[in-house]
């Protein structure tokens, strides 16, 4: 890895056509790679765009909020999404309510749109959950739970699109009938054993899903060109899986290249991939410290191409006045207190937490541990109250 004296700077594959809808500076300028995207586009009306914007301002809103409350105990963990806003809510807004989304665990702004509960999504960090929230509610917008062991998520959404193809949900013609699968992973997993068996299965069944790389460039303390001398959406054509390569901090080029491939999901074309250029500009958990491994240099080169600050000179050159903007903020900052008070009025988790979902049904084994725990944690508590009791009649003799 390369030391923090000498710093990654990605450079651009001048071979790669990139999918680009809003440029550097903020203007509207679609790349040669982005035609064939830009009807979707022309459908989105002003609130959709504003939308966007509001989100990837609570996004980073919400993350800042959590991180902060790690630092101060609240939180087992973290992992923080500041960066990669555009690619998420992008990419959020482009799937239908029947389609289903595997997270990996930092597709904060993704549960959310769909409608879970950011509360839930705190819970599991803190440790008082083991799922966060149920996918088989309505309310949650068929978001599965997040996954921490990496890559296995591909695995799930590729037998959950085999079980909707097998089921008839696809390529029916009816769009409140035909549903695709979009799962969310990394530039780290897609180094995984898991994720090329996934390629080959969605590959094998045509499966109606689409494999979404966050390419955030670094695999905890290893940068992606250590782990790839191609450009990452290749990897999945050998698997006979297209893949096109997206600028992740361009919402709109996200949401218009996701929508495309899931609109060919569902009309039964197949999966595919997109590799999301971003950045993770943040640590890749509240347990890392990426100045180890990363340079200053490198965080100023993506600092540049902030996927807010682009967005908001986009919306600014359409009109959008700084009562919008200020809107915006006031209501992240909102959103972000209530996920503070709630937080911190969350208990501890329950004893019988490890123990109740082991077994579909009740196990005489659980409940003999589950009774163990019990005596173990009761004896010290029976420890306590006897040595407080010893040392007041220790004082009491003193004084005497």
């Amino acid at each position: 890895m390369p030391a923090s004296n000498e710093p990654f700077i990605p450079t651009v594959n001048p071979t790669v056509q990139t999918v680009q809808m809003v440029g550097r500076e903020g203007h509207f300028e679609p790349t040669a790679a982005a035609e064939e995207y830009l009807p979707y586009i022309e459908k989105i009306d002003d609130d959709l765009l504003q939308q966007f914007y509001r989100d990837m301002v609570v996004a980073r809103r919400f993350d800042t909020e959590a991180t902060n409350l790690q630092r101060q105990g609240q939180l087992a963990l973290w992992p923080p999404s500041q960066g990669q806003e555009a690619a998420q809510v992008g990419s959020a807004h482009a799937a239908r309510t029947q389609d289903h989304i595997f997270p990996s665990y930092r597709e904060h702004i993704i549960g959310m749109i769909r409608g879970v509960d950011g509360i839930d999504i705190i819970r599991v960090m803190r440790g008082v959950t083991n799922s966060g929230w149920n996918p088989e509610d309505p309310s949650n917008g068929n978001v599965h739970p997040y996954t921490l062991v990496l890559g296995t998520q591909t695995l799930h959404a590729t037998g959950y699109a085999m079980g909707m193809k097998f089921d008839g949900a696809v390529g029916t013609g009816d769009p409140d009938v035909d549903a695709a699968v979009m799962v969310y992973f990394g530039d780290g997993a897609s180094s995984e054993g898991d994720v090329n068996e996934a390629f080959v299965f969605a590959a094998s069944y045509q499966t109606p899903q689409v494999f979404f790389l966050q390419n955030n460039h670094w695999a905890i303390s290893v940068p992606v060109t250590t782990q790839s001398r191609t450009p990452l959406y290749l990897r999945s054509s050998g698997f006979g899986i297209p893949g096109v390569q997206v600028d992740g901090n361009d919402v709109l080029a996200s949401y218009a290249v996701a929508a495309k491939h899931l609109d060919d999901a569902r009309n039964g074309l197949g999966p595919s991939l997109i590799e999301a250029l971003t950045y993770r500009m943040g640590a890749h958990t509240t347990s890392d410290d990426p100045t180890k491994y990363r340079g200053e240099a490198e965080v100023a080169y993506w600092t540049a191409r902030d996927p807010i600050a682009r967005y908001r000179v986009y919306l600014a050159s359409r009109g959008a006045g700084d009562d919008f903007f200020a809107e915006a903020d006031e209501q992240a900052a909102d959103i972000a207190a209530d996920i503070r008070k709630r937080t911190l009025a969350l208990g501890p988790a329950s004893r019988s937490l490890m123990f109740d979902n082991v077994y579909s049904e009740e196990h005489p084994l659980m409940d003999e541990q589950k009774a163990w725990l019990q005596r173990y944690e009761a004896s010290f508590e029976a420890t306590g109250a006897a040595t407080t009791g010893a040392a007041a009649a220790s004082a009491t003799e003193a004084s005497a």
